[in-house]
């Protein structure tokens, strides 16, 4: 029976005869469209027919492609898609289960027309919106397929290209066709993602090799329209921006393995172009997410070459920069973190020259310049970060940061030996070098907030060290800070000219905030910088960085109190190059009075007081005819012109204290301050610089203590200061330090040289007189207040033995609490 139907055309089934009618006698005349709209209008009619109609078709299409009918292959191609377009009803899951196949077929031919022609079918069932879910299809086979395509290797360019470009938009299909659909194969899984962003990003890498070809200028528009590259970046910005909160890792996991498999993190350039991509498409709230990738596989190559790890991190820049736009969150000092113990890494690592800590046979020798490069890449990537934080969270990293730094303190281990002092001394400078990233730039109207007590005093605590180059980075730190006001560059040379207005200075009035500031800290500063300039190792840059601490703070945060004190520093070096007590070379004391000629100058036009400027320009001109080497022109240059004999300077050349107070007192500053020679108050950070001994120390502290006790206080007589009285203490000047200087002498040879017991002896009878003090401050301050009743005050205004406490006294009824 069946085969007397299929032998008689009238017997057979009518979705087959309009299947066939559809068909020319020539494929190359094209489908039959009379016929097409016929076969549509019964498929909508009869609807429960369209599976079959679908399968039919599919049995043709596989025997026309058996027997290479490529031209009937494009018609059933044709047909199903018209249908599949026109028809939306219950039962298109089987038939769309039947164009799958036939386009499975088509895909698996070595044909290159039939693999285009099924991913152009495949796309457009794509874009279809269907109305009924499926719960049994799976697209495993399209995916495979396509990334395999998306490889291809032909060898023929343009049809290659073509191929890839097929490849690239069935996998766009797929995900279109499944990324919103939760019925169907969650694309998201690894399984897939695996195979879909390795193959858009092959296509992205050979980038080049699409634009070595020079089309001519009216094909150029048509040929970058058909570029795999761009469809492929198309492509993966749609996943990403589709991309949940929860798929991100998978998304990005492939293209760090990428990455990896082919060496591209060295060249970084096609990496920081992927990570751009990458930011760029993503939700702005999941940024962090791709930023703890990077982190994690920073951590991860831990142990791979510096290069690499180079790379790494200048990807991790790009992509942090961009995400501080949106939302970084918690990975802020997460990413600090974890770039600065990969900068200690790279320290040890260079400094063992192996990954493991000892050179063996096996073990894969550093090169010292590829860590040196990849530190100098962390420590960009630091300040580039922190350059778009907040002022809130850009000051929680300056702490954070300043909280790393090894210092020889009693509350911080450092490494010992010779080996550890290099390893504490590198990640010092590093360290410091980030911090100067991220402090430079940083604008806050609160000094308070920007140098709180806790950073300064660990930041001063490393001007204190012997490296020079480790003081230098402090003092540039400093100045970023307090440059609020674009000046710094302008005190880059120092030089002592007759009108600073030339400069354009911007200069604010100094604000509530800064004064208290300044009354809390003014006198560590000055301490520092008075240290500073008695170091033995300072060359030009330390002095111009010095120049510029100074005029900033007198800029800044100056008032008429600290302008008095700032001169009084700056005489005060003056006498260290005079007197010389360090031993300091020729040029080192020739650069401390050119340091202090510059800053008076630049001070006394601030201040306006004509006499003051008198002054300071007579003692400048002086040194231009007699002693040109004391003046900043002749000692900061390429070629300094020093004199051999510094013994001996005459007055004439030096700026005087008496002098200067007289002409300040006059114009309402304060005098008797002006007077009294400047002093650094002493602490115990002297045992953070390894440069004095424990005799010396303790010496400077009995120093101290002796300088401050009562009683040498009350030996003082309480006389009228007159210009008389400044005159005489000019004169005995000379004498007085010399008393002084034999004294210290003593101090430091009794401990250096006395028995134990004697020392411990006079310490403890020192400790004794400070503890009886405080005894007397504590009775004083912790004694209650006189009670409201009055029935404990004693005659004659002396205190009874015994006070009512707080708790039983008796408050009048209007006080309300």
């Amino acid at each position: 029976m069946y085969g007397v139907c299929g032998c008689c055309g009238a017997l057979r089934p009518r979705y087959k005869r309009l299947v066939d009618n559809i068909f020319p006698e020539d494929p190359e005349d094209g489908l039959v469209k009379t016929n097409m709209e016929k076969l549509t209008f019964y498929a909508l009619s009869a609807p429960e027919k369209l599976d079959r109609i679908g399968a039919y078709l599919s049995e043709r299409l596989i025997r026309d492609v058996g027997r290479h009918r490529y031209g009937y292959v494009c018609i059933a191609m044709e047909a199903l898609d018209q249908l599949l377009m026109a028809c939306h009803c219950q039962s298109i899951n089987l038939f769309v289960e039947s164009f799958l196949k036939m386009v499975a077929k088509l895909l698996e031919s070595e044909k290159p027309n039939l693999q285009i022609l099924g991913t152009n079918s495949f796309v457009k069932f794509a874009n279809i919106e269907e109305d009924t879910p499926s719960y049994h299809r799976s697209y495993d086979f399209f995916v495979s397929r396509f990334s395999e395509m998306c490889h291809s290797s032909h060898d023929d360019l343009e049809i290659k290209t073509k191929i890839r470009m097929s490849g690239i938009k069935g996998l766009q299909g797929v995900v279109r066709k499944t990324v919103n659909d939760e019925l169907q194969a969650n694309i998201w899984d690894p399984q897939h993602m695996d195979k879909i962003v390795p193959s858009l990003l092959f296509n992205l890498q050979h980038v080049e090799e699409a634009e070595s070809r020079s089309p001519s200028p009216l094909q150029a528009p048509e040929k970058e329209k058909e570029s795999p590259a761009e469809l492929a970046e198309r492509c993966l910005r749609e996943l990403l921006g589709r991309a949940a909160f929860g798929n991100i890792k998978n998304a990005i996991k492939p293209v760090l393995i990428h990455l990896d498999n082919h060496s591209l993190w060295e060249p970084k350039v096609f990496a920081i172009r992927c990570f751009k991509i990458i930011m760029y498409s993503i939700q702005p709230q999941h940024s962090h997410l791709v930023i703890q990738q990077l982190l994690g596989h920073l951590d991860a190559n831990s142990r791979s070459a510096a290069t690499v790890r180079a790379g790494i991190v200048e990807v991790l820049s790009e992509a942090a920069v961009i995400a501080a736009t949106g939302s970084v969150g918690p990975t802020v000092l997460e990413m600090f973190n974890t770039l600065l113990r990969q900068l200690r890494l790279s320290i040890d690592y260079a400094l063992t020259g192996s990954y493991d800590g000892a050179v063996s046979l096996g073990t894969k020798i550093i090169k010292e310049h590829e860590e040196r490069m990849f530190q100098e890449a962390v420590i960009k990537t630091v300040g580039s970060f922190a350059t778009t934080l907040p002022t809130y969270q850009r000051s929680e990293v300056i702490l954070f940061i300043m909280s790393k730094v090894p210092l020889p303190s009693l509350h911080q281990a450092v490494d010992t030996g010779r080996t550890g002092e290099n390893r504490n001394r590198l990640t010092q400078i590093m360290l410091l070098k980030s911090l100067l990233q991220v402090s430079t730039g940083f604008q806050c109207n609160n000094m308070m907030s920007a140098l709180p007590s806790n950073f300064l005093d660990r930041l001063l605590s490393t001007a204190l060290m012997e490296d020079a180059e480790i003081r230098l980075f402090v003092l540039e730190i400093l100045i970023s800070f307090i440059d609020r006001h674009g000046n710094r560059h302008k005190f880059s040379t120092i030089s002592t000219l007759s009108d600073i207005s030339v400069l354009k200075l911007k200069v604010d009035k100094c604000s509530r905030q800064d004064t208290v500031f300044m009354k809390k800290h003014s006198q560590q500063l000055y301490r520092h910088i008075y240290l500073s300039c008695k170091e033995e190792t300072n060359v030009q840059k330390h002095y111009e960085a010095l120049y510029g601490l100074l005029a900033l703070i007198s800029i800044e945060l100056a008032n008429e109190e600290v302008v008095v004190d700032l001169i009084r520093l700056v005489l005060a070096v003056q006498d260290v190059a005079q007197v010389n007590e360090e031993n300091l070379p020729v040029y080192n004391r020739c650069a401390l009075y050119a340091l202090g000629a510059a800053y008076l100058n630049l001070i006394s036009q601030l201040t306006t007081v004509p006499a003051f400027c008198q002054h300071i320009h007579e003692v400048i001109e002086t040194r231009k005819k007699e002693a040109p080497y004391m003046l900043p022109e002749d000692v900061f240059v390429e070629r300094p012109r020093l004199s051999q004999n510094l013994d001996g300077v005459v007055i004439e050349l030096l700026f005087r204290q008496s002098k200067i107070s007289e002409v300040l007192g006059g114009s309402g500053y304060n005098s008797d301050r002006l007077c009294l020679p400047y002093i650094p108050q002493l602490t115990d950070e002297d045992r953070l610089s390894k440069r004095r001994s424990i005799g010396e120390t303790i010496s400077l502290q009995v120093e101290v203590e002796s300088r401050n006790s009562p009683e040498k206080e009350e030996r003082v007589p309480a006389e009228e200061i007159t210009y008389e009285t400044l005159k005489k203490a000019i004169v005995d000047s000379v004498a007085v330090e010399e008393q002084e200087r034999e004294r210290r002498r003593q101090v430091v040879e009794k401990f250096q040289k006395a028995p134990f017991e004697e020392i411990a002896a006079h310490c403890g009878a020192r400790a004794s007189l400070l503890q009886s003090k405080l005894n007397q401050i504590f009775e004083i301050t912790i004694r209650p207040p006189p009670s409201p009743s009055g029935t404990i005050t004693a005659a004659y205004g002396q205190p009874q033995n015994h006070s009512i406490p707080v708790y039983e006294m008796k408050f009048p009824d209007l006080c309300v609490y």
